[in-house]
């Protein structure tokens, strides 16, 4: 890591500095310099240094900034979900589409929901085929540092159909035909998925878990353990001292998996803070010309603590 950019000064900054990253002004470096930090530079002393971006700014100004810095002084870049598809050259979800993104200058990180539908949805095609699937994404209204936005006391449907998750899962897994539908509800935790699958052959609910037990970056918890609710999974997560008590895998409960011939019953949830990450250090080896992915996914997931197949 050469080093993080910030455009003022706050808590994050600070550990930054606690953790000794070099930190390069965006903007104006007055506001570090008052609050004790001297800044290593600005943004262009930074990316002259490097080979890879990972760019983690608000939608829309990932695509300002390809055109303002990245593209002029010919660095790769990886985005995220908020961009549209079109500032890359690929989207990308690791386990289903590695390859797409070797050697590709600019990358896209699709969003935590995305990332989710993608890991589960990819190993059910694998397996078992998928004529079709119906999504409902039941988000969380903001993340939980957020305490600026809502809704409290709501439950706000997304008046889009299909949702945009839909199509972003196709720019991923481009034959898989879905259909999603999304709303947001007052909590902060995690996101929830409620999924219907019309699978091309048939399977029972046991053949299904054993599946996303051997899945990577995908984890079976159960109600019988006392995991019924994305607070207790928040809780495993520190527990098993995650770092920020991250829950990176895509949470499936084993007695929320239903199947009736081909079709497949499944709730899963999400930790919209953590998911990508796993995605983005996989997209900085994709992208600077590692080329086993399989080995790639098991080195992040060995280095971050995650179940490892």
């Amino acid at each position: 890591l050469v080093g993080i950019t910030g455009h003022s000064y706050d808590f994050k900054i600070e550990v930054a500095k606690i953790k000794g990253f070099k930190i390069f002004a965006t903007d104006g470096k007055e506001d570090f310099i008052k609050n004790d930090i001297k800044p290593a530079g600005d943004i262009n002393n930074l990316l002259d240094g490097i080979d890879v971006v990972v760019d983690c700014t608000p939608k829309k100004v990932g695509r300002e900034n390809k055109e303002k810095y990245y593209k002029p002084k010919k660095i790769k870049a990886i985005f995220q979900g908020g961009e549209k598809p079109e500032v890359a050259d690929a989207s990308f979800v690791a386990q289903c589409n590695y390859d797409e993104a070797l050697n590709k200058n600019y990358v896209r990180v699709v969003s935590c929901n995305t990332t989710g539908l993608c890991r589960t949805l990819n190993a059910i095609n694998k397996n078992y085929g998928i004529e079709s699937v119906h999504a409902t994404m039941v988000r969380r209204a903001v993340d939980p540092w957020d305490i600026y936005h809502g809704p409290v006391n709501a439950i706000v449907p997304v008046l889009e159909l299909p949702s945009h998750h839909g199509p972003d899962v196709q720019t991923v897994l481009h034959d898989v035909n879905i259909f999603t539908t999304a709303m947001s509800v007052p909590t902060t935790l995690m996101h929830m998925h409620s999924l219907i699958v019309d699978m091309k052959k048939p399977a029972t609910a046991e053949e299904i878990l054993d599946m996303f037990r051997k899945t990577s970056r995908v984890r079976v918890v159960r109600n019988a353990e006392g995991v019924r609710s994305t607070a207790e999974v928040m809780e495993l997560a520190k527990d098993l001292g995650r770092l920020r008590g991250d829950m990176p895998e895509i949470i499936v409960w084993e007695e929320g998996v239903g199947v009736k011939g081909k079709k497949l019953f499944y709730l899963q949830a999400i930790h919209q803070e953590s998911d990508v990450v796993l995605e983005n250090i996989d997209a900085i080896r994709a992208a600077t010309g590692f080329k086993d992915g399989k080995k790639s996914i098991e080195m992040t997931n060995k280095a971050l603590g995650v179940n490892n197949f």
